[in-house]
């Protein structure tokens, strides 16, 4: 039995791959190290997972479907789950980029779903979708009920369409799939882009933070050990109800405003933080927040970790990092 982690250098991917790998399973790794952001961070990652003996790691582009077919030629028969986490994030490089999501997150996905229906022993794919297919919506919890049809950037409607697309292959091909709804995962070894990394790297380098709008807007941030728990939790749980493909949201169920993400920053790191406001930036959202009963019930997901203790963590990790 292997499980296959695509975007296994990635913040999300490589936290999962640990967790499998604790568990004894084995774990093969593909991703493509792109330049998004400094490649040297997912070198990083990888260090701390080449030592797993149960880990194999390739690096192929999910985007070219006969390198793709290729490269898994070999694991074809051995491959049971499939947690596919590789994308292009990022709401505002899709403004400045869209056809980096062309390749990524449309081809790429399309290309995951065609190797699944290829594999003969293939028992769930899992797959990461994102909060932001709700939209610009900002009263009450985001339930799985709500419409999903008026994204507010090209990134949340790659993502809305690779649902769409999932739904689609496991009707036709009766592939069980679980696509996951991640709400502002943020954590050690997270993603540079992510405001909680580039306010901590300003505020100890005494530079100021960049907020884009008034520190008002409120996100269900979501701390690393907590996503990946219920990551684990969707490989362990293929749907048994008759329908092919279910979707949950991941979240902590506990919106905060910006402003409090800055609060714990300036604790954590010891400094009070110079802050230069913007205007909202294009394509952002008033809020975020993650009605989790159908994920308690189905996966007995329960978030655990406050933002206060996530932050300290990162803090902690990330003063290590730049001092190695």
């Amino acid at each position: 039995m292997t499980i296959l982690v695509t975007g296994a250098a990635g913040f999300i991917g490589s936290h999962v791959v640990k967790a499998l790998a604790a568990r004894g399973q084995q774990v093969l790794g593909i991703d493509n190290f792109n330049a998004y952001y400094d490649v040297r961070l997912k070198q990083f990652r990888l260090r701390e997972l080449e030592d797993l003996a149960n880990f194999s790691m390739i690096k192929v582009d999910l985007a070219d479907a006969a390198r793709l077919l290729e490269a898994m030629k070999p694991h074809m028969d051995s491959i049971t789950h499939i947690v596919h986490l590789a994308a292009q994030a990022g709401v505002r490089h899709s403004i400045d980029q869209p056809l980096d999501y062309l390749s990524a997150n449309l081809a790429g996905h399309l290309h995951v779903l065609e190797l699944a229906r290829r594999l003969p022993n293939l028992d769930n794919l899992v797959y990461a979708s994102s909060s932001s297919v709700y939209g610009a919506r900002e009263d009450g919890a985001f339930s799985l009920a709500d419409r999903a049809d008026a994204p507010v950037s090209l990134y949340a409607a790659t993502k809305r369409a690779d649902e769409l697309m999932s739904s689609a292959y496991s009707h036709l091909y009766r592939i069980p799939q679980t696509g996951l709804r991640f709400f502002t995962v943020y954590g050690p070894a997270g993603r540079p882009d992510m405001a909680y990394f580039k306010f901590t790297e300003a505020v100890l380098g005494g530079s100021p933070i960049n907020v884009h709008g008034d520190g008002t807007q409120r996100r269900d941030f979501t701390y690393i050990d907590d996503i990946v728990a219920g990551v684990v939790a969707a490989v362990d749980r293929p749907s048994d109800s008759g329908s092919y493909h279910r979707l949950f949201n991941l979240g902590n169920d506990s919106p905060e405003p910006l402003s409090r993400l800055i609060d714990w920053i300036e604790v954590a790191c010891g400094e009070r933080a110079k802050i230069n406001y913007s205007p909202k930036a294009a394509g952002d959202v008033p809020a975020t927040w993650a009605d989790i009963t159908d994920s308690r019930q189905y996966l007995e997901y329960e978030p655990k970790v406050s933002l206060e203790e996530g932050v300290g963590r990162f803090v902690h990790w990330y003063r290590g990092y730049v001092n190695a």
